[in-house]
């Protein structure tokens, strides 16, 4: 499966033997009908994680008004994984979803729907099918998602010189779907959400050619999966060629991440003004970004004396909750630094939502906050785009003050190490559901830690787990049986080291422990890469055997430098990985770019992210960060490189 679709039109014929399958004849899903369906299913995918899993389908059924007794709803579970979940990970996305219940309308199993099935505008069709998608799919994509990220990106890279052959697009048209083609603007848009994370130095931007496109898409999509965006199924041959469902899904991510990069209390301690009455700051610190926006929403409409907001679809879709908002958030001019900015509330009481919404984006506009949403995004409730919108209200005007009280813990305000943003980064690529946005508690019930198994080919017995919703009495322990379960896969199957380390201490979060495991996850799955490409099958993949072909592979195009182990102090300077590199793939390394000698810490520093970039644009996916390797750091350097590793054989085979 791959990022997150939004469906519309799905494909039936009958067979001549009275059955429908998915085939030629094209039906479609009204607008408000779809609507529906993905309230219902952000109802269920509570993490936005873009997918629910096979355990949560009865839940999702039962919101989406879907009267099927439990026998039907397993063998529903049942056909979806065995069709449509095509990698049989138990995960269904919004896509799948909708696929099922049109074959449900198809077959007249349920009567629940009433509206006529008409064609609406705002959701474009698309022709042709993917292996990623279910039997038959026909894609399609949001018009006012497209819409809105142009307006984003063209505001937020207006004044990049390197972008002027491309912005401003046009949001009427497709060229956004072109303008990403060559990666460059897919590029700036990862360094803008996550600074860094691409060495602008290593990106191709003159005299383009197919291959330097091809690189430049490459270096965009391991960075963005660097940086916890999934893009299982994704090409760079999908971005060059535009395809609208994939560049818009990895779009959202991309600006995801920037746009929830400050929600986190370590990075903006005002946020603990959020507490509610009785509330320990450890259950605050683990609410996820959606959240904490939605409760800081709530803390400002509070101090409005107005009603609270549940979500941000229904709730929203009058604008009173925003104009509440925006009256709070707005500058007062209460110091001689700020001017204030008058919030005119004369809208308010407009009769038509649609008038009201155009009124309240006025006022937003003051703000310097308009993006995102339309009026119509308002009154139609799009999650997504409203959810984008409320984001960067919060950047802008937290309107926040730090508690003046102490009584906290501020050794809780550390936030999360390299090493653990590297770790929660790499599960998040790999669409981990649910969505991880703290490691240690939302890994508490090992459901991710089951899923990562199976991906490094360990199997689980599903039936031995526990799964949510849990119960209120006793449900702590149900997680725990699943740590000990986890634990016990990790000794007897995965024959992993974990002495002295048990499920209490996965289910309470105790970070060395924890780690222990999670880093020998990412190890087994590094090596499993390795073992699939040709000439590894016949070795025995371990830490020496990468170090010996690592200086095989340097010697023999006559590079001085060559590495003892993933401890070489050598590796500070980033050489030896360039210098693999440039054996790997000559030409990709540009001499000038690299200081050979007298490396300050600023030069160590410098060539660390010029070798990243360079391995992920030559198509290693690399997790490391740039300080991983000035500072040594064994587990990561490993990583480093038995991706090139596995690029270096990839390319022989």
């Amino acid at each position: 499966m791959g990022i997150l679709q939004y469906p519309l039109a799905y494909r039936t014929e009958n067979n001549g033997s009275g059955s429908k399958k998915m085939e030629n004849s094209i039906t479609t899903i009204s607008r408000e009908e779809l609507e529906e369906l993905k309230e219902a299913f952000s109802k269920i995918d509570i993490d936005n994680s873009g997918y629910v899993s096979d355990y949560e389908l009865q839940d999702l059924f039962k919101e989406a008004s879907v009267p099927l007794p439990g026998y039907k709803i397993r063998e529903i579970v049942e056909k979806i994984i065995a069709v449509t979940d095509n990698n049989k990970d138990g995960k269904i996305n919004f896509e799948e979803f909708v696929t099922v219940i049109q074959e449900l309308k198809s077959n007249d199993i349920s009567k629940t729907f009433r509206k006529s099935i008409n064609k609406k505008k705002g959701i474009t069709a698309i022709g042709g099918t993917s292996p990623i998608s279910s039997e038959g799919t026909q894609h399609s994509y949001s018009e006012e998602e497209k819409v809105a990220f142009v307006n984003w990106i063209n505001k937020a890279l207006q004044a990049d010189p390197d972008c002027k052959h491309l912005l401003p697009m046009d949001p009427t048209d497709g060229s956004l779907f072109k303008s990403l083609a060559d990666g460059i603007l897919l590029c700036k848009m990862i360094n803008l959400s996550q600074p860094d994370t691409i060495d602008e130095r290593v990106i191709n931007k003159k005299k383009l050619t197919p291959f330097t496109i091809s690189e430049n898409l490459d270096l965009a999509l391991n960075s963005a999966s660097a940086i916890g965006c999934t893009v299982v199924n994704i090409g760079s041959q999908d971005l060059k060629e535009g395809k609208p469902h994939l560049v818009l899904g990895l779009l959202w991510q991309i600006i995801k991440v920037g746009l929830f990069a400050d929600i986190e209390i370590s990075r903006n301690e005002a946020l603990i003004g959020l507490l509610s009455d009785g509330e320990e700051l450890e259950q605050l610190i683990k609410l996820s970004p959606e959240d904490l926006l939605l409760r800081w929403v709530n803390y400002h409409l509070d101090n409005a004396e107005s009603k609270r907001i549940n979500n941000f679809s229904q709730d929203i879709k009058d604008s009173k909750a925003y104009y509440h908002l925006l009256k709070q958030i707005a500058p007062k001019g209460d110091s001689s630094e700020e001017t204030a900015i008058d919030i005119d509330l004369s809208g308010f009481n407009e009769n038509s939502d649609l008038k009201r919404a155009e009124y309240m984006l006025q006022q937003a506009e003051k703000l310097g906050c308009k993006q995102f949403v339309t009026p119509a995004d308002v009154v139609a409730g799009n999650p997504k785009l409203n959810m984008a919108f409320v984001a960067n209200l919060f950047n802008t005007y937290p309107a926040l003050h730090k508690p003046e009280s102490t009584s906290y813990d501020v050794n809780l305000l550390e936030g999360e190490s390299k090493e653990e943003r590297t770790f929660r980064n790499w599960m998040n690529s790999l669409g981990v559901s649910p969505y991880i946005n703290h490691l240690y508690s939302d890994l508490a019930d090992a459901l991710v830690i089951f899923q990562l198994y199976e991906m490094i080919r360990v199997p689980v017995q599903w039936n031995h787990v526990n799964k949510p919703p849990y119960p209120a009495l006793g449900g702590n322990m149900k997680k725990i049986e699943n740590c000990n379960y986890a634990v016990e896969l990790g000794k007897t199957k995965a024959r992993f080291s974990l002495v002295g380390i048990g499920g209490q201490d996965l289910n309470e979060g105790h970070p060395t422990l924890t780690l222990a495991l999670v880093w020998q996850l990412m190890r087994r799955y590094t090596l499993n890469v390795l073992s699939d490409i040709g000439e590894g099958e016949k070795m025995k993949i371990n830490d020496e055997t990468i170090i010996k072909w690592v200086n095989q592979t340097l010697a023999n195009s006559n590079k001085s430098t060559t590495i003892t182990s993933f401890k070489d102090k050598s590796i500070s300077t980033s050489l030896p990985v360039i210098d693999l590199i440039d054996a790997i793939a000559p030409k990709a390394i540009h001499p000038e770019m690299v200081k050979r000698e007298n490396h300050s810490e600023t030069d160590k520093l410098n060539n660390a992210k010029y070798a990243i970039s360079v391995a992920r644009k030559i198509g290693a996916c690399i997790y490391a960060l740039p300080d991983d390797l000035v500072e040594v750091k064994p587990k990561m350097v490993m990583t480093v490189f038995a991706c090139l590793m596995a690029r270096g054989l990839n390319r022989i085979k």
